[in-house]
Parts: C-alpha cells; structure tokens; sequence
C-alpha cells in the first residue's frame, strides 16, 4: 500500500492549554482504487499514544464520523477514520445498501481494505505499538467484526449497531482471535435480530474469543445516528439514552484495554 499524500486541512478546538486538534485527509491506494481517509490527533499530547481505527457506516466516511473521531482525539487517542469505498464514493440510500453490500458479499476485499487503514495507523508516529483499538457503526460495526474475526493484532474491537453475520468460510477460528470484543446492540434491531444476535454469541463462545455484548432496550438500529430520525417503527431511529450508554461503554472498554 503507497500512501499518496497527506494534506493538512484543519487545526480547531482551542482548548484552555491552547491545544488543538490536527485534521488531516490521507490519500492512499488500496488494490487499484484510491481512498481518502481522515486522521485526527491533539497536538498538546506529547509522544506516542493508544489509537483508534474508525470503520464508517453505510453512506462512506461523512462529517458524523469525522466528529466522534474528533471527540476521540480529545479523549486523547490517535485516530484514523477509513475510507472502505473509495475516494468520493459516498452513496445515499438506495444505492448506499448497493454499495455496502459489495463488501458484505466479499469478505475478503472487506478485510483488505480495513487492514489498509490499519496500516497507515499503525505507520503513524503518534500511534502507540500494541495498544490499537478499532470502532465501528452499522456497516462498520462488521467491519470490526471482521478485524477481530481475521486475527487482527489489536487491543480491541468495539461494534456499534453492527450487522453481526458471519461468511459462511470465514467465522471466528479458535485460539485465534487476540482482540477482545464489544458488541453494543439494540434490543429492538430487525436488521439485526435475535437470531443473529445468539448466532454470534455462538461463534465468538466456540473460537474461546474474550467478548461482551450489551443490549440496550427498545433500541432499533443506527441508535448513535440523529440522522436515522425518531421514529422506532422504521426499523432505525436514534435513541439518546443508547447513544450515550454505548460511548460510557466504550470508553469503559478502553481504559481497560490501555491500562
């Protein structure tokens, strides 16, 4: 993997040390197609520090990514947020459903190009060795899924609202999966039901993996998500209590996991 470029575009966030955040979009090349993924870090923190992978929902690397890699990077962290699609592909509804479900269907690819984002994290100066986490939202939350799935080396992996589906040929291998993980999960998702839930409690329990999942009751999907509306009935809606529970949750995960 080259990485073509890496341009600054924003420094924001005063702080009262006169700290602020670092914004920069990278450019990078993954088998033929060209993606744009953003990095984000504090620069009044000195030194190497944990990082955190970021995998986008459905509709690619948007401006709601972006802000919870920026809450990340004041909490701290070294973050990435990846580009899985590709440079400008950003689809809505309908054709976000297309688009993410090319890489549902090809796991393999799916996995490539996460690991690529991996790399250019852990490439990073700033990012401390050993201690990498990797989050995701919908589309993302299999994304991690699949990190953890494929033996990754990462602290961690946090699922939020994720689908949860295993490929048939690529499930959760025993004695092989060094990240712990969270699942945090509407109690109400259709997209995501019952069935699978126990269905990846089955995997992960079979491959000895250190896992957790917590449920949040009456959430549907895209819980996180103020976009997704209000309004449970359409299978994804935003839930303020979960949105919060789950971000108390992670960070809870992580200060374990970088003690």
């Amino acid at each position: 993997m080259k990485i073509f470029n890496s341009l600054l575009l924003a420094t924001s966030l005063v702080t009262s040390t006169h700290a602020a955040l670092v914004e920069k979009s990278v450019t990078s090349e993954q088998g033929g197609t060209t993606l744009e993924g953003f990095h984000v870090y504090d620069d009044a923190v000195a030194g190497k520090r944990p990082a955190v992978l970021v995998i986008h929902q459905w509709t690619g690397l948007t401006e709601y990514e972006k802000r919870r890699s920026r809450t990340l990077a004041e909490l701290g962290y070294n973050v990435f947020a990846a580009d899985i699609y590709g440079k400008g592909i950003r689809p809505q509804p309908p054709e976000a459903g297309k688009e993410a479900g090319k890489y549902k269907a090809d796991r393999t690819l799916f996995r490539a190009r996460i690991m690529a984002a991996l790399d250019i994290l852990k490439s990073d100066d700033r990012t401390q060795s050993g201690k990498i986490a990797a989050i995701g939202y919908c589309f993302g939350g299999a994304g991690v899924l699949e990190l953890a799935r494929s033996g990754a080396d990462v602290k961690g992996v946090v699922s939020f609202h994720g689908s949860l589906d295993a490929a048939p040929d690529m499930a959760a291998q025993a004695g092989k999966i060094p990240a712990k993980i969270l699942i945090l999960h509407g109690a109400a998702d259709p997209y995501a039901p019952a069935e699978q839930v126990a269905g990846l409690e089955k995997e992960l329990t079979d491959a000895k993996a250190d896992w957790q999942l917590v449920l949040y009751s009456g959430a549907v999907h895209s819980f996180t998500h103020q976009e997704a509306g209000n309004d449970p009935s359409k299978g994804a809606a935003y839930d303020e209590s979960a949105d919060r529970r789950s971000w108390v949750a992670m960070k809870s995960f992580f200060a374990e996991l970088f003690k």
